[in-house]
């Protein structure tokens, strides 16, 4: 069996990296760990967490919201919506409730899908 240790980064495929850096740091706030544009990478931090997102240039266009999808955990996710709205970025649908909480989810312009969930609600078991 494989003993799997945790998660190292999640990647997703942009077409341009300049676009993906001003998505994911300026729009989105998350900070830039490194970049190397002579590989076509940059990896952005999540959290106080080691693993990140880590984003690779392909030269692909823009595409339909039928990528992969990463949640983060958030305080208060209608809240983010409302950040994210007021930065210019387009929700793909308004918060909805999940077991825990609320969720709103984004898309980056190559159909790569970022959520944002609260545990507002707490599970009793």
């Amino acid at each position: 069996m494989i003993a799997i240790r945790g998660i190292d980064n999640v990647l997703f495929t942009v077409g341009d990296l300049d676009a993906a850096v001003e998505f994911y740091a300026e729009r989105l706030g998350l900070p830039v760990a490194f970049r190397r544009d002579e590989s076509g990478i940059a990896l952005f931090r999540l959290g106080d967490q080691a693993p990140g997102l880590l984003v690779r240039r392909t030269g692909e266009e823009p595409r339909n919201v039928t990528g992969p999808r990463l949640w983060l955990e958030v305080a208060d996710a209608r809240a983010t919506a409302e950040e994210l709205t007021e930065s210019g970025v387009t929700l793909l649908a308004e918060p909805f409730p999940v077991a825990t909480g609320w969720t709103v989810e984004i898309a980056d312009p190559w159909g790569n899908v970022v959520g944002f969930t609260d545990y507002t609600e707490r599970l009793t078991v």
